[in-house]
């Protein structure tokens, strides 16, 4: 047995023997030559550069993807956050219907939490003592009687307790009863408790507007979930609430109310009526804490109708600033006899009338004007009217005099402040009219909203009705909210309280109404106090110059800071030296 070995030239080129050194020659450099190592090895290079290839491509998909969505782009925006800001908010599924309220500057006063209300199959429900009784435990607050009451009724749906925290949720799941439910809702909550109470009002058990903004914008609030925004301010309704509550306390008052508004526009920054109530507690409210005297509460106003009848009478052109009334003895119209309660003052002009706060220069001016050109022009600032268009429903309508009672009488009492009762909201609104420029704007609560205005004096009466109500200030019945720098103008009234149709002199309602800077008047301020009491502090007096005027004085002393009203000394001093010179 044996094999052949063919050694020949011709096959001796392809075979080599062990040891045999290999010669490359260049044909073997062919691709046809390559071997298979070689191939792998190039295709795992291949595969490698293409995988860095994709990489890198997705990766810069993924960074221009993340750039155009923080670029704000590529998300689905709302055109605006409220009806009254440009600012945009992502479109979300919001377990909440009904709609937060800010304040001018962005700030919440009231919004809606989620939670759940707990109800009961009651035919489901077995064993109603135990269940009642394990209920009392982690609700205290309801009787065990109560919910055995409850779950012994007929019927397949009952609720047990609203508006339960998590807590107590949990706690109910945990006791694995068959038959009590859930049910999603939402409670409505004021961060800031009394502070806006009554200007918010507040919801019913249903999450349903019962009172204030919450029942006026009811549909607005649950239409949408985009905030509403308000003119008022936070910062300056606390100020201005907490210096009335003091005062309450110091005068014993039964209430006091304030409005601070802005008399360019009619907007209210501020609105407070104290007693007031936390709409957060589901308690029963006294009767006074519910009542918004700023809106809701109408009195003769005393002598800061004087303030009206001067500008209505200077708007006539039968008065002028340089003409004088002799108030030495009393005035007669038909059979009233009309007197100064702090004895005759002489020869007066307008601005003595409004600084000495006389009831007979105030007649004298009216007699001269006539009271079809009063009523007239009481008309024009709104005083017949309830004001509408205020975003509350607690607005009350003025007692105004119908023609064929506007005798000669009427007119006079009517001049110096009694006949007509009106609200604090009507009185700042007309004020506002009368030291602005003359133009009068519906008040409201809304923020960036402005309704048309209408003239009612000129803007040569309304300068000089500035320069009147200022000497009030400076050297009459207001001298005590005279504030350095701000140039405040105002004018006091003190009235008697009408008790069951008779005047009640025991009692009385003081207001100060008043504005600032004299020479551009920005803000309007109304401070009344509901029956305050003398003490050793007011030398026995209950007139407003001795409680409304430095409530007054404090209030813009802490807020015109915060309105970025600029404190200028200069003018008032050229002013003093002006006076000092004249005087010579």
């Amino acid at each position: 047995m044996g094999f052949n070995v063919n050694f020949s030239k011709r096959n001796s080129e392809k075979f080599y023997l062990p040891g045999q050194e290999i010669k490359i020659s260049r044909g073997m450099l062919t691709a046809k030559n390559y071997t298979t190592e070689s191939d792998n090895v190039l295709t795992c290079r291949n595969r490698t550069l293409i995988s860095l290839f994709v990489f890198a491509f997705l990766y810069l998909v993924l960074a221009v993807k993340v750039s155009y969505v923080c670029l704000g782009h590529g998300i689905n925006f709302d055109t605006a956050i409220a009806d009254q800001t440009d600012v945009d908010v992502i479109r979300f599924k919001n377990p909440v219907k009904r709609a937060d309220i800010m304040d001018r500057n962005g700030e919440i006063i009231a919004t809606s939490l989620p939670t759940v209300n707990l109800y009961a199959n009651t035919k489901k429900v077995r064993h109603a003592k135990d269940v009642a009784e394990k209920l009392n435990y982690i609700f205290p607050d309801i009787s065990y009687d109560r919910f055995y009451s409850l779950l012994s009724r007929k019927g397949a749906f009952i609720y047990l307790k609203r508006n339960l925290s998590p807590a107590q949720q949990s706690q109910v799941n945990s006791l694995g009863i068959p038959g009590l439910e859930f049910e999603n809702c939402e409670k409505r909550i004021y961060p800031h408790k009394n502070l806006f109470s009554h200007v918010l009002g507040n919801t019913d058990i249903d999450n349903q507007g019962i009172s204030g903004i919450e029942k006026y914008m009811n549909e607005r609030l649950t239409s949408s979930t985009k905030p509403l925004y308000l003119s008022v301010d936070l910062g300056i309704q606390n100020t201005i609430r907490d210096e009335l509550v003091a005062g309450v306390e110091q005068f014993k008052a039964t209430g006091a109310a304030a409005i601070l508004m802005d008399v360019s526009n009619g907007q209210i920054v501020a609105l407070s009526s104290v007693p007031d109530y936390d709409p957060n507690e589901n308690i029963q409210v006294a009767e006074r804490a519910m009542f918004n005297f700023a809106t809701k509460g109408i009195y003769e106003a005393g002598s800061v109708f004087k303030v009206f009848n001067t500008a209505l009478s200077l708007e006539s052109g039968k008065v002028k600033t340089t003409d004088r009334f002799d108030t030495s003895r009393p005035v007669f119209v038909g059979r009233l006899r009309v007197t100064d309660p702090h004895g005759s003052h002489g020869s007066l002009t307008p601005e003595d009338i409004l600084v000495e706060s006389s009831n007979i220069g105030s007649t004298l001016e009216i007699l001269r004007v006539g009271k079809e050109f009063q009523r007239k022009f009481l008309q024009s600032i709104n005083m017949d009217k309830t004001l509408s268009e205020v975003e509350l429903l607690e607005i009350a309508k003025p007692h105004f005099l119908d023609k064929k009672r506007w005798g000669d009488v009427s007119m006079a009492t009517i001049s110096y402040g009694y006949g007509i009762s009106s609200s604090p909201l009507h009185i700042i609104s007309a004020f506002s009219s009368v030291i602005n420029g003359g133009i009068y704007h519906q008040p409201t609560l809304l923020h960036n909203v402005k309704h048309k205005g209408h003239r009612v004096v000129s803007e040569e009466t309304s300068e000089s009705m500035r320069t009147l109500l200022r000497a009030v200030v400076t050297r009459g019945t207001g001298r005590r909210a005279n504030v350095d720098g701000y140039q405040v103008i105002g004018k006091t009234g003190t009235a008697d309280k009408l008790e069951n149709g008779r005047y009640n002199h025991n009692k009385s309602i003081s207001t100060f109404v008043s504005a600032f800077p004299e020479s551009h008047p920005r803000y309007a301020l109304i401070v009344v106090m509901d029956d305050p009491k003398a003490s050793k502090e007011t030398f026995g007096y209950t007139t407003a110059g001795w409680n409304a005027v430095p409530i007054t004085k404090k209030i813009i002393t802490a807020v015109a800071p915060q309105l970025n009203i600029k404190v200028d000394f200069d003018l008032d001093k050229q002013k003093s030296i002006i006076n000092a010179a004249y005087k010579r």
